[in-house]
């Protein structure tokens, strides 16, 4: 070990030795509001949870440019689902929204 290593050790050493440490962690939890940390993580979790449900992430539908259009194709053209945008993400986004609409066959019934 070095002697400026050695020196720093020694001194927090010294300042924690007689400290009772889980009042120190609690004292230091309390202050920081970590609660609301907690919670911001239970937010961040939820969105990426549902971001994951998407169809678009769960199917990995096949993104191709058309000009200046954008597709998700999942399946073939004719019968498949297709999400149409400007951007790779609009496409996505799409067909999503394509996804999750009756077809003629289930609103007739």
């Amino acid at each position: 070990m070095s002697d400026t290593y050695q020196a720093v050790y020694d001194a927090v050493r010294s300042r924690i030795s007689n400290g009772d440490i889980g009042s120190a962690v609690e004292s230091a939890m309390r202050e920081a509001n970590i609660s609301f940390y907690f919670d911001r993580m239970a937010c961040v979790f939820d969105e990426y949870t549902s971001e994951q449900a998407r169809p678009c992430v769960v199917f990995k539908p096949t993104l191709s440019q058309d000009g200046n259009a954008w597709l998700a194709i999942f399946g073939d053209l004719p019968t498949g689902v297709v999400g149409v945008g400007d951007s790779p993400a609009a496409a996505m986004y799409d067909f999503d929204k394509k996804w999750f609409e009756k077809t003629n066959t289930d609103k007739a019934a």
